[in-house]
């Protein structure tokens, strides 16, 4: 049986993978293991979107697919994948869907289930829902047919569609009261990303004082993550020293993560973010069980900042799953990526790039030191990634010369290094990583072990 869920849900080149009929089907199914439980005589789903232009496309379709399963939909608008999982859990909806391909190009878009709760929906339910998609299309082509097996409710008991006016003011409020600092006199410069958060970003920060200037805040759709946002922090950084900020974030194209900058332009990654908020919330004993969750992408710098300061951190596989189970099985209250995506559990049940941002420039004024200085508790030690294009990203681990090179690699590492290496979840790329003191050292390995897996597998 195919896969369609990745690490963050469905994903694939918009109209061309991700059809609007695999998003009808999408919809109907999720909704059939989704809301079967519910004991509420109309279910309620609530349905947002970044601004790719794709995204209403794949609303219409997957709305067609709720409300022939009976459940009325709440169309959200353009609203950052953590404002749907804020409004799903608070409105107690009885689930929610995020329509966003995140950080990746505009081409492409995804849709992400929320459960009642808020949060993404773990690993069995994905699965019991590709489980139903293909029973009731197993031909494989993921367009239903009218007699699919599943429940089609007629008459009243269709299910309705309205559009929230309030979603957009609801998040607002929500992010401006997970702190109590006024950002007044704070220069702040914010990379929108031209994605789901150019309304609300600069909004939150100008209503809690902040100076703002906004760039890449323009939702046409057609410019989602292109030389802009978080995967393209340099813009930010150019403009933090041009307006001598003091600092600059910015997003990816869901908001979901947030990248920030130093007020002398430097770029201030989730691991740093992670250290310095992490060491606020352990000296103000607010840090759960004194750990925080990273991924194995993570610096090993953090977990020495962290256990220099009484703490320690729990390492988990990659991507923001993981971090949240391992955090909700932990009890632990902070947790994320290097890339940017962190989850404080007190406040959201997912990563969400303004509210980060928030929380670091609450810490930058109580202790009234620039983002620089406090950048400092983090001494990272030299890491490399490289991205290697193939052309079958699940061939890797059975290549004997790609094991062997790996082998080679981690034997002139030693054990003041590391070397990761595993398959993107949403793109066709296997991700080598590695480090360790010598950065000379580093760059060669992972120039080695790229070569090979170029040679065995590339396009």
């Amino acid at each position: 049986m195919a896969v369609l869920f990745g690490t963050d849900g469905v994903r694939g080149v918009a109209n061309r993978e991700l059809t609007p009929e695999l998003a009808y089907t999408l919809g109907r199914c999720g909704a059939y293991v989704l809301l079967r439980e519910c004991r509420a005589q109309r279910p309620r789903v609530l349905v947002g979107r970044d601004t790719r232009v794709s995204g209403q496309m794949l609303e219409a379709a997957l709305t067609a697919g709720l409300t022939s399963m009976g459940a009325d939909v709440v169309l959200l608008g353009i609203l950052p994948t953590p404002g749907v999982a804020y409004l799903t859990r608070t409105w107690q909806a009885d689930a929610g869907v995020m329509i966003s391909a995140s950080h990746n190009p505009i081409e492409d878009n995804g849709i992400k289930f929320f459960s009642g709760d808020g949060f993404k929906l773990p690993d069995e339910v994905e699965e019991e829902i590709e489980k139903v998609i293909f029973q009731a299309a197993p031909d494989g082509m993921l367009s239903l047919k009218s007699e699919d097996g599943l429940p089609r409710p007629v008459g009243k008991d269709v299910g309705r569609v309205e559009a929230s006016s309030e979603a957009l003011d609801a998040y607002v409020e929500f992010l401006k009261g997970t702190i109590s600092t006024d950002l007044t006199g704070l220069k702040v410069v914010v990379d929108c990303g031209h994605g789901a958060a150019y309304q609300v970003s600069p909004r939150v920060l100008r209503e809690l004082g902040a100076e703002v200037i906004s760039l890449c805040d323009e939702p046409d759709g057609t410019r989602i993550n292109v030389k802009c946002g978080s995967t393209n922090p340099e813009i930010v950084a150019a403009a933090v020293k041009e307006y001598k900020a003091d600092l600059g974030i910015a997003h990816d194209g869901d908001a979901d993560r947030v990248i920030a900058v130093d007020e002398q332009g430097r770029i201030v990654d989730g691991d740093y973010i992670m250290v310095i908020c992490g060491l606020d919330l352990l000296e103000q004993g607010m840090l759960a069980a004194n750990r925080i969750a990273v991924t194995v992408y993570s610096n090993l710098g953090v977990r020495a900042a962290l256990q220099a300061a009484g703490g320690d951190v729990v390492v988990t596989p990659n991507g923001d799953r993981y971090v949240l189970e391992a955090m909700r099985q932990q009890g632990l209250n902070l947790g994320g990526e290097q890339s940017g995506h962190v989850i404080f559990l007190d406040h959201n049940t997912t990563g969400d790039g303004v509210l980060t941002a928030l929380q670091l420039m609450k810490v930058m004024r109580k202790k009234g030191q620039p983002l620089s200085v406090l950048a400092e508790q983090l001494q990272k030690y030299p890491q490399v990634l490289r991205n290697v294009k193939v052309a079958n990203k699940e061939a890797w681990e059975q290549n004997g010369r790609i094991k062997d090179a790996i082998s080679a690699a981690e034997q002139q590492l030693g054990d003041q290094g590391r070397i990761f290496v595993r398959a993107s979840g949403t793109e066709p790329l296997i991700r080598v990583m590695a480090e360790g003191p010598d950065h000379q050292l580093v760059e060669q390995v992972v120039a080695q072990v790229a070569e090979i897996i170029a040679a065995e597998l590339g396009v």
